[in-house]
């Protein structure tokens, strides 16, 4: 089943790539005990295609892929998107996915152009999942550094939880520092 999924992100990650008109982006995170890849794009202006894959050890084994679509805006003040995400869970606690709403929004410091502060968040809630999935989310803050004008750089912290239907209950898979790198095409 892991495998199946991975393949199945990959070609959704390769069709959206596809699709993608005007901007793009991929992004590589690492923390202490996570590493997450996300890869998206826009398919018509200020529409945007994108999934990922976070794969944690924090506490036990937990691999979480998400495909979304996003209405975005991007200026030279900030940049925002609020959508739609299906998020897929498969863990040592239990497996299941569901549709969850969220988005993302970033300012960028008048005094200091190259430095943009925010963050984002997801919520698929127990009305919208499947298996032993009862609600997730993913939460995150992050300070960037445009070290080029297609390459950011960036420190952040991460959380991300989901409550499962067994006895596992609501656990964090992911909780901790990291620093990752975009490149913008």
């Amino acid at each position: 089943m892991k495998s199946t999924l991975t393949l199945l992100t990959g070609l959704a990650l390769m069709g959206a790539a596809g699709l993608v008109q005007a901007s793009s982006s991929l992004d590589l995170n690492l923390g202490p005990d996570a590493v997450q890849f996300e890869a998206a794009g826009e398919i018509v202006d200020g529409i945007s295609l994108g999934g990922g894959v976070v794969h944690s050890e924090y506490r036990e084994d937990a691999t979480v892929f998400h495909a979304q679509l996003m209405g975005t805006n991007h200026t030279r003040d900030h940049e925002v998107g609020v959508g739609a995400r299906w998020t897929q869970y498969d863990t040592d606690y239990g497996k299941g996915g569901g549709l969850g709403l969220g988005g993302y929004g970033y300012v960028y410091l008048p005094n200091l152009p190259e430095v943009s502060l925010g963050g984002y968040g997801f919520y698929t809630p127990g009305v919208a999942a499947s298996r032993d999935l009862d609600d997730g989310y993913e939460i995150g803050l992050r300070a960037r550094y445009a070290f080029a004008p297609n390459v950011d750089g960036y420190l952040g912290l991460r959380q991300l939880g989901a409550d499962f239907d067994n006895d596992a209950g609501t656990r964090t898979l992911d909780r901790g520092a990291q620093v990752g790198v975009r490149l913008r095409f």
